[in-house]
């Protein structure tokens, strides 16, 4: 009889525990929305733009456009820290509440709530000349040329997030750029830093080993994910080379990293560059132009959507393209952004010197 009393008590317990949870008023409820809606800092939901700023001198910046596009902050970290971030802002990882700002020239991360770009820490030991970072768990790996003019000191720094310290090098392949992550594996795209490379590294975060190496075209310069599939565009040689080739699209399946396709481009003078892709289409730049491409069709396209355009970076989200232009290269650049349902221009933003990454600050 004790037990059923203690079992009868302990569920009335729970339903008046449970009866209360759900016992909120109008205005309670009204309350919690409004908190759940309130922005997290100054510069969340919108979209960070890095500027890398003068080669060698001064600093590089990052700016702030609203989602609506009404407002624009440039230079968002010198503002919040009353400090530069450092010469050649190179790109932006995100994990958590956190963002990781690759500055190239200067050796370093630095690490900032990506919300209100207070600065959290400084990375600056381990790194040589730091590209791009991917995150797998808690662990960042940061593709590095290592000096640019050596093809034998190339490496991927693998950094403890909890530490924020460098705890390994992975030895790669030269001028590796471009990193993604799939499950357990990464992908690096050996571009070939001051020299010209045609190699995709994949690398087992599970124990930090090279597993494979994958010959593609020359200067793969830009990958994206479709499924199972990696999509990667290669430059092909540019006419200063020893020897110029032709740009490719090649298509690798992840399930026994292979290729399964190849794309040439028809000249060899055709070089293009800043592939990206939202659900089944892909977009890149050739000359001055963009072209459109579903994944199924097999051949390249022969009219562009979008003309005369002289983007130094390009991705596509929501329906919109991205693109940024850094004019003269001495001052002040744009942001353009393009409407895919008409292919118009739809915004021409200020921001920064040299823009480059557009990346997007809204998080599930």
């Amino acid at each position: 009889m004790k037990l059923l009393k203690k079992i009868s008590y302990l569920l009335l317990l729970s339903i008046f525990f449970i009866a209360c949870e759900k016992d909120n008023t109008p205005q309670e409820e009204e309350q919690q929305q409004q908190e759940e809606t309130q922005p997290r800092g100054d510069y969340d939901l919108g979209i960070l733009i890095t500027n890398e700023g003068p080669f060698n001198t001064g600093s590089g910046t990052v700016s702030y456009v609203s989602e609506d596009f009404q407002n624009v902050a440039n230079a968002i970290y010198n503002t919040v820290n009353n400090e530069d971030l450092g010469n050649i802002v190179q790109s932006i990882a995100f994990k958590d509440d956190l963002a990781y700002i690759v500055v190239n020239n200067s050796n370093r991360i630095v690490v900032v709530n990506r919300y209100t770009f207070e600065k959290q820490a400084v990375i600056e030991s381990g790194l040589v000349q730091p590209r791009n970072m991917a995150i797998v768990n808690n662990t960042g790996y940061v593709t590095n040329w290592g000096d640019p003019f050596v093809t034998t000191d190339d490496f991927v720094a693998v950094l403890d997030l909890s530490t924020n310290e460098v705890t390994s090098t992975i030895p790669v392949d030269f001028g590796p750029e471009a990193i993604l992550e799939k499950g357990q594996n990464l992908y690096v795209a050996h571009q070939g830093g001051y020299d010209f490379n045609n190699k995709i590294s994949v690398i087992n975060s599970g124990d930090n080993s090279v597993t494979t190496t994958i010959d593609v075209g020359f200067v793969p310069n830009s990958m994206s994910f479709f499924g199972d599939d990696l999509w990667v565009l290669c430059g092909g040689k540019p006419n200063y080379a020893d020897v110029e080739t032709a740009g490719s699209i090649v298509k690798i399946n992840t399930s026994n990293n292979t290729v399964s396709q190849t794309i040439d481009f028809p000249e060899v003078t055709n070089h293009p560059n800043h592939l990206t892709m939202e659900n089944s289409d892909i977009y890149y730049v050739l000359g001055s132009d963009v072209y459109k491409m579903d994944v199924a069709a097999g051949v390249l396209p022969t009219n562009p959507i979008i003309s005369n355009v002289f983007f130094y970076s390009m991705t596509v989200h929501n329906g919109k393209l991205y693109g940024t232009d850094a004019g003269d290269y001495q001052s002040d650049g744009f942001l353009k952004v393009y409407d895919l349902s008409t292919n118009q221009e739809i915004q021409n933003i200020t921001v920064g010197l040299i823009p480059g990454g557009v990346y997007f600050n809204d998080p599930e």
